[in-house]
C-alpha cells in the first residue's frame, strides 16, 4: 500500500469518526442539558461565536466541493470532495442546531468574524469584555486576526476562506486545473478551520462542542496531509 493510499484511508477513517462523533455529541448536548436555557452559552461566548463562524466556514467548503465534483473525473479528488461536503454539511447542521437549542441567533450584526477567539479590541460596542463577561483581549481586529491562525486575505470573510474571485476561477476551471485549484483552496480553508477548531477546543465551555472541535482538528489535519500528497502527484504544491 502506497503512502498516498495509506493517507487516503487515514483521512477517510478520520472523516467517518468525525461524523459518528458529531452525532454522539448532538445526543449528548440534548440529553445532558447542554442545550437548555439554564446552561446556554452567552450571545458573544466562544461557544456561540464558534458555532456561527464555523457554520459559515463549512458552508463554503461544501460549495467548493460541489464545484469541483462537476469539473473533474478524477475519482480520488471526487471522493475527497464528497467526504468533505458530507462531513461539513452534517457538522454545520449540528452547529446551527445547537444555536437553536440555546435560543441564540445564527447571525449577530455587531459581531466581527472571529472576535470570539479573543482578538477584538472593540466588539460591536462591547470593549474588552463581551456581554457574557468573556475577556476579548486588546488586539486590533484589522484583517480579522485569528490569534495565531492567520489573517483573512483581502476579499475573504475569515482566515482560510476563498474570495468570490477564487470561487469564480474554480467554477470556470476543468480537469487538472480544477483539481489543483480545489486542493490549494481547500488546503488554505482547512488551515483556517483547524485554527478555529483549536480555539474552540481551548475556549468553549460546552463539553460536546469542545469534543466536536477536537474531532474537526484531527480529521482536517489528516486531510491536509492527503491533499499535500495529491498536489505533489499533480506537480503542484500548497500556496504560500
Amino acid at each position: 500500500m502506497t503512502r498516498t493510499t495509506r493517507t487516503y484511508w487515514a483521512a477517510g477513517t478520520a472523516v467517518l469518526l468525525a461524523l459518528l462523533f458529531a452525532a454522539a455529541a448532538t445526543v449528548t448536548a440534548a440529553s445532558d442539558g447542554g442545550g437548555t436555557s439554564a446552561r446556554a452559552p452567552g450571545l458573544y461566548s466562544p461557544d456561540a461565536g464558534f458555532a456561527r463562524d464555523m457554520a459559515v466556514h463549512h458552508q463554503q467548503a461544501v460549495e467548493m466541493s460541489f464545484l469541483v465534483r462537476d469539473r473533474t473525473k478524477d475519482e480520488p479528488v471526487r471522493g475527497l470532495a464528497y467526504d468533505i461536503a458530507n462531513t461539513q454539511a452534517n457538522q454545520r447542521g449540528m452547529l446551527l442546531g445547537w444555536l437553536d437549542l440555546w435560543g441564540l441567533p445564527k447571525v449577530v450584526a455587531d459581531e466581527p468574524p472571529m472576535s470570539w477567539m479573543g482578538t477584538a479590541d472593540q466588539h460591536g460596542g462591547h470593549t474588552g469584555h463581551d456581554m457574557a463577561g468573556h475577556d476579548m483581549g486588546g488586539n486590533d481586529m484589522a484583517g480579522h486576526d485569528m490569534g495565531g491562525g492567520g489573517a483573512a486575505k483581502p476579499g475573504a470573510l475569515m482566515a482560510g476562506m476563498a474570495t468570490k474571485e477564487e470561487l469564480a476561477q474554480l467554477g470556470a476551471a476543468e480537469g487538472r486545473d480544477a483539481e489543483v485549484l480545489y486542493l490549494q483552496l481547500m488546503t488554505d480553508h482547512h488551515k483556517g478551520g483547524v485554527a478555529m477548531a483549536q480555539g474552540c477546543a481551548t475556549q468553549c465551555k460546552t463539553p460536546a462542542e469542545r469534543d466536536l472541535a477536537r474531532g474537526m482538528v484531527e480529521a482536517q489535519q489528516s486531510e491536509l496531509t492527503l491533499m499535500a500528497d495529491m498536489l505533489k502527484q499533480r506537480g503542484a504544491a500548497p500556496r504560500g
